[in-house]
């Protein structure tokens, strides 16, 4: 039962957004430095951790499965106590093995709470107010991110903290904070009972493609654009450090605009303008031979990350409302078809040519951009294509 008027979804998804960069950010920026220092990671071991850590994405359809047991806010909550216990574990394991256990705990964590917080966010966002909101949600998340670097740098420069115990520290509080959202919040229910069963519609056929196109161009960005700052450039970590505090500085600043924007002008345009803004970038990073444009490149690219709420908008007006749970568990399983095979297949292509990697990552945005041509002006359930499979809404779908 609300008894206070700060105990709402919204307010949830926002403590939400706070604590998984508490973890993951801390994480992601100590990870390097540490499997190298303290446990002798060459980079035959750091590509194995890599992978390990993409398997929970690749089996996120399984939550399908947990949330007959439990549900979804529950599970959410869950999820982040066990990224916080993965993160706070992981300093006191430095050695291979350690790190392999510890990377897949904390990765099973994020996984499963960034599959549930999106199937949660569509289920308690109105359609009007969805894209503004989760370009909120997005700013909280990089707001977050800009103050733990900060932090993250006082305790190592002027502290001269141990990694262990700042693991320790950036793991327990985002356990605390997810004890604080199990017993500080009621159950908010849905507005529409989920589906229990693992849900793989035709009619979502063109939300599946976008998924896994978006899914490829991400590794690339991930994987080889910052590759490339490092062994072409020859960028220091504190200059890729710098490159990150740029990319979370312009999602905190505009990310809710940028939702907003797309309430405005629709998917199909929004998705238009990220992907003809991606063909220009990957062609560019193929040819780049100066360093600051590469930098520009490289913080241009991150910005489009904010326009792809236009596909989860675009989902959840094609969708039926009982859908969500199941779908999104599903659409980060496509999603990471991408991120398993796209990381070690253009690793090989990258020996040979970098130029070629980046122009099949502008070949993936050319798809995309065609793909998205087929988004109707007005999506929803037996609208969602202009040309294909058109579904046809049942009267249980169309309640």
């Amino acid at each position: 039962m609300q008894k206070h008027p700060w105990q709402t979804p919204g307010m949830l998804l926002i403590l939400m957004s706070v604590a998984m960069p508490v973890a993951f950010s801390t994480w992601s920026a100590l990870l390097n430095n540490f499997v190298i220092e303290r446990a002798g990671f060459t980079g035959v071991e750091i590509g194995i951790l890599q992978s390990l850590r993409e398997v929970p994405g690749f089996l996120a359809f399984t939550t399908v499965f947990v949330l007959l047991v439990i549900k979804e806010q529950v599970f959410a909550v869950i999820a982040l106590a066990i990224l916080g216990t993965g993160v706070a574990l992981a300093g006191l394991f430095p050695s291979v093995i350690g790190l392999y256990c510890t990377t897949v705990l904390m990765s099973a964590g994020f996984h499963y709470f960034e599959v549930v917080k999106q199937s949660l966010s569509l289920q308690w966002l109105s359609k009007e107010e969805a894209p503004q909101a989760l370009g909120k949600l997005i700013s909280v998340g990089a707001i977050t991110s800009l103050v733990v670097y900060a932090v993250l740098w006082g305790m190592l420069e002027l502290l001269s903290l141990d990694y262990v115990w700042i693991f320790l520290l950036a793991g327990g509080l985002c356990c605390c904070l997810a004890v604080f959202m199990w017993f500080g919040f009621p159950e908010f229910r849905a507005k529409h009972e989920q589906s229990s069963a693992l849900i793989l519609r035709k009619r979502y056929w063109l939300y599946y493609a976008l998924t896994f196109f978006s899914g490829a161009r991400r590794q690339i960005f991930t994987v080889f654009a910052a590759f490339l700052m490092v062994e072409k450039f020859g960028y220091s970590a504190s200059q890729v450090a710098l490159l990150f505090l740029i990319n979370y500085a312009f999602n905190w600043l505009f990310a809710e605009r940028i939702g907003g924007l797309i309430g405005r002008i629709g998917e199909r345009r929004a998705l238009t303008i990220e992907y003809v803004g991606l063909i220009i970038v990957f062609s560019s990073y193929a040819y780049v031979e100066n360093p600051y444009i590469g930098a520009g490149l490289y913080v241009v690219d991150h910005m489009f990350f904010a326009l792809a709420i236009a596909l989860s908008t675009y989902f959840q007006k094609i969708a039926s409302p009982g859908d969500i749970a199941s779908s999104a568990g599903v659409s980060f399983t496509i999603n990471h078809i991408a991120a398993v095979i796209v990381p070690a297949a253009l690793g090989l292509v990258w020996i040979v040519s970098p130029t070629a990697v980046f122009l099949i990552g502008a070949g993936f945005a050319v798809c995309s951009l065609v793909l998205s041509q087929n988004i109707p002006s007005l999506p929803e359930k037996g609208n969602e294509v202009n040309w294909g499979y058109v579904g046809k809404v049942s009267k249980v779908d169309a309640t």
